[in-house]
């Protein structure tokens, strides 16, 4: 594939659904949002793009698919080390995001949000990141397109990967760590538990505070609403045409899930067919065993942050209160799921799967020794699920094909691997009290 098959459109899943996510909600009125209630957060353009139940495909703007051109389209791989190694019949395939500027599939959906903030003259914005991949990704597009950026890293993120930290300040952001004293989210969570090493929950809290009290200032956000999905369509887009040179199609998708970016950017475009009934492809979201809002949270609506500023989203929750365990796959430590991907699960079709991280560390070190690439920790959360499907093929005698995101390399997790070479990882269980007791305090709307 060139550079001329970059797609020219996001698809948009929500037009195909039968039944569509239940809309935002105002935590105040229990109305539903309209788009202009967003306007004064989010650029009107992802606003709407928020909104839009009915155009199935939403044209890439052309600045925006200029920069796609600097990694796009990017490389669909077969894994036949990983498929020797397993001795197994499936074809397994993955999606290469790893090759960005910033080595993740985050770039897709910063370009596009950076793009609309400064078409619509705003000067500043702010984010949160867990694993620093968002946060980097939207530092280079924030830079690109002349824009001043503030990060909220999750602290134990930022103490555990400092090189993402120092790339998001070498494109010019701004880097806090969170919780931090620079907001009234921020003090108070500092002022309850002084020794708490942040969630996404609360970074996401103290970027939504500070976009608000700053002039010609919007929020961006890296993951879970219904805009960040559809941004990250190219991935599966691509992935189509690139399975159709190859001549094979997926029987399994699979991709690793904390707000769902990654794995609607993969599944969606796929998911589509299996909506009109050409196809019966299984989707599977691979989520850490620490935080498992798919296969053991409440679909209820619930706060996207941990302090209330956001909207309630209808999404499977362990409850915005829920403090992830400090778990190397920052990225995944996030309580809810988006709303399209609840629903889409409510109506079974798709699947999840927990894996611990101690399976995660194996898989991505088998992957690295068999096929050259050093996973980042969320991503080995798929490849862990792709090698369970793998190995109960060959159970069963069946060969199917297997395709997998690889959201992104961990050339800069390496303190993490050494920590797993060193027998000096665990893995973390939930308990159902706990899950209980946090998502007993949500207000049952639906």
């Amino acid at each position: 594939m060139t550079e001329c098959d970059i797609p020219r459109v996001w698809y948009n899943v929500i037009a195909d659904m039968t039944h569509k996510p239940l809309p935002l909600i105002n935590p105040g009125t229990k109305q539903p949002l309209k788009a202009e209630d967003l306007y004064p957060l989010f650029a009107k353009a992802c606003a709407d793009q928020e909104m839009n139940y009915t155009d199935r495909f939403i044209d890439i703007p052309d600045e925006v698919r200029d920069m796609y051109r600097i990694y796009r389209p990017t490389p669909l791989v077969r894994a036949t080390g990983l498929e020797q190694a397993l001795d197994t019949p499936a074809h397994i395939y993955f999606k290469n995001e790893s090759v960005s500027p910033v080595g993740s599939h985050k770039l897709n959906s910063a370009i596009a949000q950076a793009y609309y903030c400064k078409a619509e003259g705003v000067t500043n914005i702010t984010t949160e990141t867990g694993a620093g991949q968002w946060g980097a990704a939207l530092s280079l597009a924030a830079k690109h397109f002349g824009l001043e950026l503030a990060v909220y890293m999750v602290k134990i993120s930022y103490n555990q990967k400092p090189y993402r930290r120092s790339i998001m300040q070498t494109y010019g952001a701004e880097v806090i760590a969170s919780p931090s004293m620079s907001t009234k989210a921020g003090r108070k969570v500092i002022t309850d538990r002084p020794n708490y090493q942040g969630s996404l929950g609360t970074a996401i809290s103290e970027a939504v505070e500070l976009a608000m009290q700053t002039p010609n200032c919007k929020y961006v956000l890296g993951s879970v609403l219904n805009h960040v999905a559809l941004h990250q369509t190219v991935i599966g887009l691509e992935a189509e045409k690139q399975m159709e040179m190859a001549g094979e199609y997926p029987d399994v998708v699979i991709a690793c899930f904390g707000g769902g970016s990654n794995f609607s950017g993969l599944s969606f475009p796929f998911l589509r067919h299996n909506l009109s009934g050409e196809k019966q492809t299984h989707f599977i979201a691979a989520e850490p065993e620490s935080c498992p809002k798919l296969t053991r949270g409440v679909f209820q609506y619930d706060f996207g942050d941990e302090a209330g500023y956001t909207p309630l989203i209808p999404m499977y929750t362990l409850g915005h209160d829920f403090s992830p365990a400090n778990i190397h796959a920052g990225g995944l430590r996030y309580h809810g799921g988006g709303a399209i991907i609840s629903q889409l699960k409510r109506d079974n079709l798709v699947d999840a799967v927990d894996i611990p991280q101690l399976e995660s560390f194996k898989a991505a070190a088998l992957f690295a020794r068999t096929e050259g690439i050093i996973p980042a920790p969320e991503s080995s959360h798929a490849i862990a699920a792709t090698i369970r499907e793998a190995l109960k093929a060959k159970v069963e005698g069946r060969a199917p094909v297997i395709l997998f995101n690889l959201s992104g390399h961990g050339l800069i997790d390496m303190s993490a691997y050494d920590r797993y070479f060193a027998n000096d990882l665990s893995d973390y269980h939930v308990s159902d009290d706990e899950i209980m007791a946090l998502t007993s305090k949500l207000e049952k709307i639906v």
